[in-house]
């Protein structure tokens, strides 16, 4: 029987054994050098889409509101360097045709598009006979009758590829949250339409990074497909939801920790089973290769810095030193002491920062 999560491989989109559907990427597109920096950071994860605002839609007018159709650009970029599908809001008709033009692969409509029926109407028309999947975010007020209705007149005209994304609601209380999830309105919304897949997006949920992770784990447990979460190289020089975006490394982490209950992210063979195992391993030899170049730049300042005091590059019990750490390093990691030892010759042999 096929369930939700198949509709989304169904649709031509990646997905992942053992892993949510993931959709991640900044807040904003904000300059080319940070779509393209955030995607190579993104590459080597299980992602299966990668999203951008390219026009903001904000409540205060000074807010930071995107740089519009030149992002579309950015982003071509980044999917020809890193083969990531793409995905970003639209609301308004207007910027169809450049959003057709640019190859994007997915759209969602915003929670302030989706509270206005005019809106969705004149978007749904739009968007007839036109193949592309479509994410419906929840409205910012809680009102299951106006969600209810953006999925019917999308339908109306022709659109099946549907998809719901559960961003949270403007707080009617005091509350932890940015945004309220309001999980048993959702619970109502999901009796109606079974079907569809379900995203948690996490990000707006927190409003707090350190926060995000338990969303992402309450969403799993409630049987959600896939999770959309703000990402960005660099969150403190994010223009708009600093607070709420991972960097790509702990994005990383929380995709590791995530504990999925749900049986449509089991790896169903031996074969996938190697497969992710293989992607682990590229994700570590990634993170090995980073570390070693930040060993190697810190190696190279302490040689410099010993030969303006000594005249000479390195000291000599430093590798009786370093040799001690490694031999202790094997004990503690388990690690065959030889093999240790040679891969740690290599590595100061570079540099030749004999005790570093």
């Amino acid at each position: 029987m096929r369930t939700a999560f198949d509709n989304l491989s169904q649709w031509g989109l990646r997905t992942f054994s053992g892993s949510p559907f993931l959709i991640a990427g900044p807040c904003s597109a904000e300059s080319r050098e940070q779509v393209l920096a955030t995607a190579q950071a993104l590459e080597h994860l299980p992602v299966s889409l990668f999203r951008a605002g390219v026009w903001k839609s904000h409540a205060l007018a000074e807010t930071f509101d995107g740089v519009g159709n030149i992002a579309l650009e950015w982003l071509q970029e980044a999917k020809a360097l890193t083969g990531l599908p793409l995905a970003i809001e639209i609301n308004s008709r207007k910027h169809l045709e450049e959003i057709l033009q640019a190859g994007i692969d997915v759209l969602w409509l915003g929670a302030r598009t989706t509270v206005n029926p005019f809106a969705v109407e004149e978007l749904a028309l739009a968007l007839r006979g036109v193949d592309i999947p479509i994410f419906v975010k929840n409205p910012i007020t809680p009102d299951l009758g106006v969600w209810v209705g953006a999925i019917e007149r999308l339908r109306n005209n022709g659109i099946e590829k549907i998809g719901v994304i559960l961003r949270g609601f403007v707080n009617r209380r005091p509350s932890k949250w940015r945004y309220e999830p309001e999980w048993e309105l959702l619970q109502k919304f999901r009796q109606i339409f079974p079907e569809l897949p379900y995203i948690c997006d996490p990000s707006h949920i927190a409003g707090d990074a350190n926060m995000v992770f338990s969303v992402c784990q309450e969403a799993m447990n409630r049987n959600f497909h896939g999770l959309m979460i703000e990402t960005h190289y660099d969150p403190s020089k994010a223009l708009s939801d600093v607070a709420q975006q991972l960097n790509p490394q702990q994005l990383e982490e929380l995709l590791g920790n995530l504990i999925l209950s749900n049986p449509v992210f089991q790896v169903k063979d031996e074969h996938n089973r190697l497969r992710q195992l293989k992607q682990k391993i590229d994700q570590l030899d990634m993170r090995l290769v980073e570390i070693l170049a930040g060993r190697e730049a810190l190696a190279r300042q302490i040689v410099q810095i010993r030969k303006k005091q000594t005249g000479k590059p390195g000291e000599a019990d430093d590798r009786a030193q370093l040799h001690a750490k490694v031999i202790e390093y094997a004990k503690q990691y388990q690690i065959s002491e030889t093999y240790l030892l040679e891969l740690f010759e290599i590595i100061t042999s570079g540099t030749k920062a004999t005790g570093h």
